[in-house]
Order: structure tokens, then C-alpha cells, then sequence
């Protein structure tokens, strides 16, 4: 029967993901591992979001919202009067987005290195992929990415990229946005850790989407709650294409929870930039401009395998970057977790 499997799976090995946190510590003895390799919030949610999630779930015999409506008014309450969609994680709306617009066959551009789900969601839904690399510095050269738009119906760039960490000027995405004629999904699930601002673009451009998650600052990486700015001729679009019901009911409350919560936000993005700025000055590898949730590290002449098993056997979880098209086989990733997992990092890759 294996027949019946579309070719490309055949020879694809899909999504790569990180190790798990019980399997370090199984295989390596260690009772605690600093887990700082999913870009996820060291924090749980809020007691207000815990408590918003919790009053959803007596109502979870029935379906949700398939608008997901009070999320809607709560994003426009935190944004602003923009038009809103979610989904199933970022992941969720950018598949909604791909089949949305795209056709099999068609060209889908893609900045690279980066988060590797856009390429595997577009040859998923049968489109033709095209690569843009990255200057040397990961920064974005505009010409060439417009260069290569021509014709494509969409564009993924993301900012602050992943893994790299570094954001594209918002007058370089508008460069993009003039210069192209299909739509630029601009992924900016790490943005509210950077001190940039992309949303007035969508006052004056028709084909930008604006790709944001409640996995990171919002800590609801497990509920797997998904939005996105939308221009107002996509929307009704991409709820034709969406599938049904594809946010819960309880992730969608405990999302409007988490928007009322500003105070944790603020803290939360204390905490990260505080221990950011400690890695990028304590480790004693080369480090790359961030404005994310985590820092890239360049660990040569040791491979990125080699350097999360070694950080391994000292309790630390971290992401080798191998599995990132276009990025070479020396870089690490690691994610700004709680005080003593930040602290067990930092001494243990003083010892590679």
C-alpha cells in the first residue's frame, strides 16, 4: 500500500524537531535539564489566563467559535482596528494562507536560512520552492528578493528571522512590498521581544500579511493559538479555505486571558532581554545580533551536533541548526529559559 504515498514523502523526512527534555535526562543520568532549545516561555501562562482557559472547558461539549470572535474584538482591543484571522498555531494560518492563494505548481519565495515550515507546507500543497539566500550577515538584499518574487504569488520572509535572530528594517519590507506583485507573509513570531514595529505597514499596502503567535511572550506554545494581520480583501478568502473549527475553544479563551495580561507580558520581556544581552557578551563563541527570544552561536570548529550532545550531557537542551536550509553545520541555537537554567548554559558551553 505504500504506493498510495505521494512521492515527495517518499523521499522527504518532514519537520525536524528538538530533542526531548526526558530523553536527555534519561540517557544521561541528569534529574533537571534546562530546556532551551523550542524558543519556548520558561514561564507557564498566567494565573488569569490559566483561570480564562479553565471556565472555557465546562463549555467544551460543544463546538467554538468558528470565528474565534471574542479572540478577534481582544486582538483589536491589544492592536489596534485591523482585521484579523486565526489558526492552529502560526503554522496553522500559514497553511491556510498557502492554500488560500497558491496553486500546485505555482512559485512560492522563501528567504533563507529560516524556519523550514514554509517550504515544507508549500511542497506540501504542490508548489514549486524558491530559495533567496541571506547576505553573508543573514541581513535581506531587497533587489534580490523582489528579483525573485516576480510572478510568485507569495512570499515568506521572516523578522526576526529564525534561527539567525536579526529583523529586516521596516523600510526594506517596504521596498519588498512596493517592488513585488503577489503577497509577502512577513512572520513575526519573535517581534514583541524587538523594539520594531511592522504594523503601520498594513495601513498602506494590500499584499502583507502579518504572521504573529501566542506560543512565545503569551506562553501558550501548548494550546497552539495562531493570528495573523490581514488585508481586508484576503479575509473572507481565507475562512472559505480554513479548516473548520481549527481553534479551540479553550486555547481561544485562555489567548483573550493572556492579551488582558500586560503586566506579565512586560515581565516577560524584561527577563528575556536581560539574560539575552548576558549570553551575547558571556559566551565564548561568536554570537549574532538578536532580536528574539533566543541567540544563535556559531560553535566551530565543533559541528552543531556536536555541541548540543555535549551540552547535553551537562543537562542543557539546546537546537543544533543543521536541519535550517542554507545555514551551514556549525551553529547552535539557544532559547533565553528560567535564571538557573540560563546559568547552567553559560557554564556549560564555557567548557566545549
Amino acid at each position: 500500500m505504500r504506493r498510495l504515498i505521494r512521492p515527495y514523502f517518499a523521499g522527504a523526512s518532514g519537520y525536524s524537531y528538538a530533542k526531548k527534555a526526558e530523553d536527555v535526562a534519561r540517557e544521561h543520568g541528569i534529574d533537571r535539564v534546562a530546556r532551551l532549545a523550542s524558543n519556548e516561555n520558561p514561564r507557564p501562562p498566567s494565573p488569569a489566563t490559566i483561570q480564562a482557559a479553565a471556565n472555557a472547558l465546562q463549555t467544551a461539549n460543544r463546538y467554538p467559535d468558528e470565528r474565534a470572535s471574542a479572540l478577534i474584538k481582544a486582538l483589536r482591543r491589544y492592536h489596534g482596528d485591523y482585521r484579523f484571522v486565526t489558526g492552529s498555531g502560526m503554522d496553522g494560518v500559514i497553511e491556510t494562507v498557502i492554500r488560500t492563494v497558491v496553486e500546485p505548481g505555482e512559485t512560492v519565495v522563501i528567504s533563507t536560512p529560516t524556519f523550514s515550515f514554509y517550504g515544507l507546507a508549500a511542497a506540501i500543497y504542490g508548489a514549486r520552492v524558491t530559495n533567496v539566500p541571506r547576505r553573508e550577515d543573514f541581513s535581506i538584499d531587497p533587489a534580490s528578493f523582489i528579483e525573485a518574487s516576480q510572478g510568485a504569488k507569495l512570499a515568506f520572509l521572516c523578522s526576526p528571522n529564525n534561527p539567525t535572530g536579526n529583523s529586516v528594517p521596516p523600510e526594506a519590507v517596504e521596498e519588498i512590498l512596493e517592488g513585488m506583485e503577489g503577497l509577502l507573509f512577513l512572520d513575526n513570531a519573535y517581534v514583541d521581544f524587538a523594539d520594531i514595529d511592522y504594523r503601520p505597514l498594513m495601513r498602506r499596502h494590500e499584499n502583507l500579511v502579518l504572521g504573529r503567535t501566542m506560543s512565545k511572550i503569551f506562553a501558550l506554545a501548548g494550546l497552539r493559538v495562531g493570528y495573523a494581520f490581514v488585508p481586508e480583501w484576503l479575509e473572507p478568502y481565507y475562512h472559505r479555505a480554513a479548516t473548520p473549527f481549527a481553534l479551540n475553544s479553550v486555547s481561544a479563551a485562555a489567548a483573550v486571558g493572556a492579551l488582558a495580561d500586560t503586566d506579565r507580558v512586560h515581565e516577560t520581556r524584561d527577563h528575556v532581554l536581560e539574560w539575552r544581552q548576558r549570553f551575547l557578551e558571556e559566551v565564548p563563541f561568536r554570537t549574532y545580533p538578536t532580536d528574539a527570544n533566543f541567540v544563535m552561536i556559531d560553535v566551530a570548529p565543533h559541528t552543531g551536533d556536536e555541541a548540543t550532545e555535549s551540552l547535553a550531557a551537562k543537562g542543557v537542551l539546546a537546537r543544533s541548526c543543521t536541519s535550517f536550509p542554507g545555514l551551514g553545520d556549525h551553529y547552535i541555537r539557544v532559547s533565553i529559559g528560567e535564571d538557573w537554567e540560563n546559568i547552567r548554559f553559560l557554564e556549560a558551553i564555557k567548557t566545549l
